[in-house]
């Protein structure tokens, strides 16, 4: 990590694990004897903490989204364990769990659906602080002022407008003040730019990380760029099929990727400098279905280096190199 080794760990999962029933009808839920699971999430081990942003890359349908409403209790684990500052909240209910969803929060992809178009600023960020039944009028209004000014949209500007009025990017900085509204441990931020303007992307970015900093908050940020993980990110794991094939340090894994998948992730990012030279590196296939996991590595089917033990024998994850691990028999 680039600061705070010894921060408390706020959130980790072990071992967790999310399926998905796949039966195509009634009929074939009623009668079928072999009932058919998506295996989106499938033993993911990742710890997430305070003041760090941890990132979690790959391609689409490869279960980072999974992971994250999984996390935040939005899907129902199938098996492992989460833990929240320590004590597990993979089973609890009620009050419980919904006092653990007001400290743990998350900030959808598209900022253009996930904000209730009739809501002006103030009451979308008003919002949860209802729902939860948190203070009268006056400290409502006072902290609905401090998460806009830490997205950096003056209340006093923004606090009567609609969605309809604002950019792309500031509907994305009205999302972030509803979830920092409740003033959160931990923060889900799924694909927070990735609808956004090439040009404003930066800008989101740069504020998770300060805020990370600054209130001491938790982020996972899941992304499908690799490129963008570099700039705000501690440490990143590389999912592949529900499984996080490399894990380590952000500068280790952009710069000595071990795993072939993350090699091929990085070939693809655009070089700005057009005199580079680039070895050309391929990647035949397509990402295999849930519903069909190959035996042994589940990236053999695309994987140039893979052999027989490759395609029968799934590997572990082991750490070749200080505190940077890989799922592969390459090592």
């Amino acid at each position: 990590m680039k600061e705070g080794d010894a921060d408390e760990i706020i959130v980790e999962a072990l071992d967790l694990k999310t399926h998905f029933s796949a039966n195509s009808g009634l009929l074939q839920a009623i009668f079928s004897a072999n009932k058919q699971a998506v295996r989106a999430l499938d033993g993911v081990n990742i710890s997430i903490r305070e003041r760090s942003v941890t990132g979690l890359v790959g391609e689409s349908g490869c279960g980072k989204s999974t992971f994250g409403m999984t996390l935040v209790r939005m899907h129902e684990p199938t098996s492992g364990e989460i833990k929240f500052a320590g004590k597990p909240v993979t089973h609890i209910t009620g009050a419980e769990l919904k006092n653990y969803r007001g400290r743990a929060q998350i900030i959808f992809q598209d900022p253009y659906s996930s904000l209730n178009p009739r809501l002006t600023v103030g009451q979308l960020v008003e919002e949860p602080l209802l729902i939860h039944k948190i203070g009268d009028d006056a400290e409502r209004a006072e902290k609905i002022a401090r998460a806009l000014g830490h997205v950096r949209l003056p209340a006093q500007e923004y606090l009567h407008r609609y969605p309809s009025d604002l950019s792309g990017g500031q509907r994305q900085r009205v999302a972030i003040a509803r979830a920092l509204v409740m003033e959160p441990s931990f923060i889900v931020a799924d694909e927070p730019v990735s609808m956004l303007d090439v040009s404003v992307q930066a800008g989101v970015l740069e504020l998770l990380e300060t805020l990370s900093r600054q209130l001491g908050l938790a982020v996972l940020y899941i992304s499908h760029d690799i490129a963008t993980v570099g700039y705000i990110c501690d440490r990143v794991g590389v999912m592949y099929l529900g499984k996080v094939v490399e894990e380590g340090p952000t500068l280790s894994v952009l710069n000595e990727p071990l795993h072939p998948y993350s090699e091929r992730l990085l070939a693809a990012i655009p070089k700005v400098d057009t005199n580079a030279t680039r070895n050309r590196v391929e990647m035949s296939g397509e990402v295999p279905s849930p519903l069909n996991v190959p035996p042994g590595c589940r990236f053999s089917t695309r994987c140039p280096h893979a052999t027989d033990l490759c395609r029968t024998k799934e590997p572990e994850l082991v750490e070749v190199k200080p505190d940077h691990s890989v799922r592969c028999h390459l090592y």
